[in-house]
């Protein structure tokens, strides 16, 4: 009896030892199995991702996580906004920001620097010639930086139906990013020379190239600088290319708007003739940009003639020689000025008036302009909250516009 007891023991002993070895052979076996499933499923996904990768860059498609706005890519309708600084571009681009269906932002600052470098190795051959030799060309170049500049304009702002970029000297490449975006759209914004220099000398704007202390030179400067980009918009092509005038933007804002609006295929909305109300909300300002505590108000006229007086004689004597450009789109030159600036000419200003006559302003901007003076100290103290406190206590000319 007690030996069957002992010998039913072991039996059972053995049977339950092989029953764990077998349990363990299928666990190991169902480790083994579950292994190698993640290790194909995980090749699977890099290269589901690589491919993505890929066509991002091969197809210029951008994909923000979280953000509801579909897939952005080379063919989308961008905005491009430019113009020598200090011209109204931070304007114009305030007032689309306004609209519903448009989101432009701040400055970006790379974009205008990744073309500049594009354009440096254009001009030397030699380093062209090693880009090609090393399998870096045209395709390659184009579609990285069309992917970079993509990336950054979705990737610096909220989501918007139409994406704008305002990086003032991008429109010295209008023509290749014209063939980069071959459905976007450009304003180029045209000030009278003298009041942008005048503004840029005043505010201490730092711009490469110009010598802030030789209103002369800055004349010239300002003179190649829309000379390139009013022949790139020309180039272009007015389909694509709109020029449009701070002055008739200051004067007629809603006139001018709604042909803007009708140029970018954009339906009118009464919200970008009141952009100082957005400030802050749907409207975003840079705290270091030069332009943020004018912005802030409403259109009115205490910008457009505070250069008057401000240039010497001789500078005035010879202004069509320096910047040719003022009369080219209107009034003939007049006298020496011309000599100085050629472009003032070329653009539509004379270059003799002093005070110029830019036309009558629209009742709302005479308005807009009376409440701004009647409230000045309170614009002041609005103007400090926005913009960073040491740029608004740093001292400024009075005469700076």
């Amino acid at each position: 009896m007690i030996m069957g007891c002992l010998l039913w023991r072991r039996n059972l002993q053995h049977n339950l030892s092989a029953m764990l070895m077998r349990g363990r052979a299928r666990t190991i076996l169902l480790i083994v199995v579950l292994m190698g499933c993640t290790y194909e499923l995980y090749m699977l996904i890099s290269a589901s991702a690589l491919f993505s990768a890929f066509s991002v860059v091969r197809y210029n498609v951008v994909i923000l996580p979280g953000q509801k706005m579909g897939n952005l890519s080379k063919y989308s309708p961008l905005i491009f906004i430019g113009g020598v600084p200090r011209s109204g571009t931070t304007l114009i681009r305030a007032m689309l920001d306004a609209h519903p269906s448009v989101r432009c932002g701040e400055e970006t600052r790379v974009i205008p620097r990744i073309l500049g470098l594009r354009t440096q190795w254009k001009k030397s051959q030699k380093e062209w010639n090693r880009l090609k030799e090393a399998g870096v060309t045209d395709e390659v170049i184009n579609d990285a930086i069309s992917s970079f500049i993509l990336q950054v304009i979705a990737g610096h702002g909220e989501p918007a139906e139409r994406l704008c970029n305002k990086d003032p000297f991008t429109m010295k490449s209008a023509e290749y990013l014209a063939h980069l975006f071959p459905n976007s759209k450009f304003l180029l914004m045209i000030r009278d020379g003298r009041a942008t220099v005048h503004s840029i000398i005043s505010r201490q704007v730092t711009i490469t190239g110009f010598d802030l202390s030789d209103p002369r030179q800055c004349l010239d400067k300002w003179n190649h600088a829309i000379k390139t980009m009013y022949e790139q918009c020309k180039t272009v092509g007015q389909k694509r290319c709109l020029t449009v005038y701070y002055e008739q933007l200051v004067l007629h804002p809603e006139q001018q708007l709604r042909h803007v609006l009708n140029f970018l295929d954009i339906p009118w909305s009464d919200l970008v003739l009141h952009h100082d109300k957005l400030i802050g909300k749907d409207i975003s300002l840079s705290k270091v940009e030069r332009s943020t505590d004018q912005v802030i108000k409403p259109v009115n006229l205490d910008a457009l003639t505070k250069w008057v007086g401000t240039f010497s004689e001789d500078i005035v004597q010879e202004m069509a020689s320096i910047a040719p450009m003022l009369a080219q789109l209107g009034e003939d030159i007049v006298q020496e000025m011309a000599s100085i600036a050629p472009m003032l000419a070329q653009l539509g200003y004379d270059p003799n008036a002093n005070p110029p006559k830019y036309g009558e302003p629209d009742p709302i901007v005479l308005k807009n302009t009376d409440e701004l003076h009647m409230n000045f100290g309170e614009w002041e103290r609005r103007a400090k909250e926005i913009v960073d406190p040491a740029a608004a206590a740093a001292p400024r000319s009075p005469l700076a516009r």
